[in-house]
């Protein structure tokens, strides 16, 4: 049978088509380490330290809650299977060029935090292997600057994120996890550690319910990452058929991965001795395997954090490249090195933000916390879009969720980003300094267009992913 997807290699606008690459098993590669990452390995901890015991269960409810939004953007995804993800969705929902424009800036953000947060990460786990003694202070903040500007010399120098290395990478981050695993079955099965914690609650002077609440909007910096497969929709064989069974099964994957790796970690370390430090999984592993090689995991946790901060932070620089190409951001964000082919300025433009978040705020909680808070932001937007779309019908068959869960995913999202939640000001500070930044950018591009007279061509969300300067990324 041939292949439809193969029958035009040009786009309607005459730019040449993404080429079709990525079947059920890449892509189901691609989703699992995606979402594998900075956040179980460096967030473990701090969760504990907001239930005690049952550290499994917020990043059980954190699962729900992705799972729910994921069926949203299965039925975008399978009905517009382009790449631009959650800004194409709200600008065809919505029709606002500043909101479109905020919730690409809010994605932008989102992968900036994300990268601060594995620099932090991996200066910890740098630290602790290396056993430089650096403390908690400048030293850590040294080595997270000195990391990011390794990961932007890598993005300057124009590394394309092929999908056979994300399979590598994908293997070697879920090696660390399916270790900790072991290592809590081993030490478990020989009578070492304390299965009891697991049921546990030690919520503070939260109650109950409030201590997993507040947990949970940090735990789902764990679960962040799936979205970012619809921008692969372009480079997918039979996108609308693959998709829903794919993408349910690579959250399905890492929710039961998370929910294991953390009932392991309880069972074999404390609440209070597990959220001291930056360092979880490398307790974990030092409690149940004293003879296990603490220097090999500590670099497969460098390895695994640093993959993230790579990725986040090529995604952050495409997309600040591709609002000012729209003009929508300053011309000089959109200029492109004349034989690296990267877009230079975009990429120390985020680095600079990112300079900001581990100079100034450093510590993971809050930059995990905030990477959340955006991302939660995006999906009530991508939830309530799923229903004001229903009215724009297309002429293909797609996957079509049941009404109650982007009500309900909607709900979920818009409550978990709200103080109610139990989220801590300063996440709201950070979120709103980077959002200020950009509307501050936007409104200098408005006035200058307007004062040059430049023909801004109308804003089109679908060009901010493709055949970028660098190549694809996602």
């Amino acid at each position: 049978m041939a292949d439809t997807t193969a029958a035009t290699d040009r786009t309607s606008d005459g730019q040449p088509a993404l080429k079709r690459v990525m079947g059920p098993g890449l892509l189901l590669l691609f989703i699992v380490g995606d979402v594998l990452g900075t956040g179980i390995y460096a967030l473990t901890g701090q969760v504990a330290a907001q239930v005690g015991g049952v550290v499994w269960l917020p990043f059980l409810v954190a699962f729900l809650v992705a799972l729910v939004t994921a069926f949203s953007y299965l039925e975008l995804v399978t009905k517009y299977p382009q790449a631009a993800g959650a800004a194409l969705y709200t600008h065809k929902a919505f029709g606002i060029h500043f909101v479109t424009f905020l919730v690409a800036f809010a994605v932008m953000s989102s992968g900036i935090t994300s990268a601060s947060t594995a620099a932090r990460a991996f200066s910890a786990n740098f630290v602790s292997v290396t056993g430089l003694g650096l403390g908690e202070g400048i030293g850590i903040t040294l080595v997270g600057l000195a990391f990011m500007t390794l990961v932007a010399l890598v993005n300057l120098r124009g590394v394309g994120e092929s999908v056979k290395a994300n399979v590598v990478l994908t293997c070697v981050e879920l090696t660390g996890l399916l270790i900790v695993i072991g290592v809590g079955v081993w030490a478990l099965g020989g009578g070492g550690g304390d299965f009891s914690r697991v049921t546990e609650f030690d919520t503070g002077e939260r109650s109950v319910v409030g201590g997993v609440i507040a947990a949970t909007g940090l735990a789902f910096f764990a679960m962040v990452g799936f979205e970012d497969s619809v921008n692969m929709a372009e480079e997918c064989k039979e996108p609308r058929r693959i998709f829903p069974k794919v993408l349910l099964a690579g959250l399905a994957a890492t929710g039961l991965i998370y929910v294991l790796v953390s009932i392991s970690a309880i069972a074999l370390v404390p609440a209070e001795q597990l959220s001291q430090g930056d360092t979880p999984l490398l307790q974990v592993v030092e409690a149940g395997a004293p003879g296990f090689p603490l220097g090999l995991f500590g670099v497969i946790t460098m390895f695994a954090v640093a993959n993230s901060a790579l990725i986040n932070m090529l995604m952050a620089s495409r997309l600040v490249y591709g609002l000012s190409r729209e003009r929508v951001l300053p011309a000089l964000l959109g200029r492109v090195h004349h034989r690296r082919r990267t877009p230079t300025t975009a990429i120390l433009f985020t680095t600079a933000l990112a300079f900001g978040l581990i100079t100034f705020v450093g510590a993971v909680p809050a930059l995990g916390g905030t990477t959340a808070l955006l991302l939660l932001i995006v999906f009530t937007v991508v939830n309530v879009a799923v229903l004001v779309l229903r009215r724009d019908r297309v002429d293909a068959d797609h996957f079509r969720t049941p009404t109650v869960l982007p009500v309900v995913g909607a709900l979920a999202c818009a409550f978990l980003a709200t103080p109610w939640a139990g989220r801590p000001v300063e996440q709201y500070r950070i979120a709103g300094v980077l959002l200020a930044i950009g509307v501050v950018l936007w409104s200098v591009t408005v006035l200058v267009n307007r004062r040059t007279g430049a023909q801004v061509p109308r804003f089109d969300p679908a060009h901010l992913t493709g055949e970028g300067p660098t190549g694809p990324h996602n």
